[in-house]
């Protein structure tokens, strides 16, 4: 989706995995997004502030409260806005069913689209097996995702150099991994069994980084993405029709300004 100065009224957003604490959070880039779409009602579905990363080295720059404020004053403008826990930001936990600034915490709740189909929307971290079962597994993961973050960095400098589009090695060892597709499939599908025995239409998540829509499942999986990355979110216009949009990952390059000399003769 190109980048436009226009502000377009959406019925619903969904926007999950920000991982507030990472160096490589695409913040700008969701501030921008926020100041182009308006909504009735936002879901912040989960991880949106990184714990894991924080408890290790405090990082915390200026648009992070700008983003924060953004949030609170959409909310006190009449926004709905409903903040869900990942497992990044579980300490959130202990405070479901309460607000924060008109912010709603929850684990869970259906949301109702404008056609009166119902959806599940949830983090998603709960049908993770790995999460569940193997935390130290989790934590390895999430290290050599990071890793893997910090390793684009000057690939993509060159890359950006070259006047080539950003170019993601986790994305990359994702697809060569012979059993992440299986992870991905096993994902999904207890989501979908979750949502089928909840008695809903669709679900709609986050956690793994991986935009998605499909109903191959016979219920209806959306999966917002993330904005580590990929810059991905999930609307719903006021005839029930949901849309994935990617917004653009690169920002414009700041050239550095050359002064022009300026030559006088000196007449002899």
């Amino acid at each position: 989706m190109a980048e436009t100065n226009e502000v377009k009224r959406v019925r619903t957003l969904f926007i999950s995995d920000l991982h507030l604490g990472m160096r490589s959070v695409c913040i700008r880039q969701l501030i921008t997004f926020l100041g182009r779409y308006q909504a009735d009602t936002i879901y912040l579905v989960g991880d949106v502030v990184d714990g894991w990363k924080l408890q290790k080295a405090w990082r915390w720059p200026p648009e992070y409260n700008r983003f924060a404020q953004t949030v609170l004053n959409m909310a006190v403008s009449g926004t709905k806005v409903v903040y869900l826990p990942g497992n990044h930001d579980e300490f959130l936990r202990e405070y479901l069913g309460t607000y924060f600034g008109e912010v709603e915490l929850t684990d869970r709740v259906i949301h109702t689209s404008a056609t009166g189909k119902t959806y599940l929307v949830i983090h998603g971290d709960q049908f993770d097996m790995v999460v569940g079962q193997f935390p130290r597994l989790s934590h390895f993961g999430h290290w050599a995702y990071n890793l893997a973050l910090r390793i684009n960095v000057p690939i993509n400098w060159f890359r950006r150099r070259l006047g080539l589009p950003y170019w993601s090695l986790s994305n990359w060892a994702k697809e060569k991994v012979k059993n992440s597709s299986a992870i991905k499939d096993r994902f999904e599908a207890a989501l979908v069994r979750e949502a089928r025995e909840s008695g809903v239409d669709g679900v709609i998540c986050g956690h793994i980084h991986i935009a998605d829509m499909h109903d191959r499942l016979g219920i209806e999986y959306l999966n917002c993405g993330d904005w580590v990355e990929n810059c991905t979110a999930i609307t719903e216009d006021f005839d029930g029709n949901f849309e994935l949009v990617r917004w653009p990952r690169e920002l414009p390059v700041r050239r550095p300004h050359r002064r022009r000399l300026r030559v006088v003769r000196i007449a002899q």
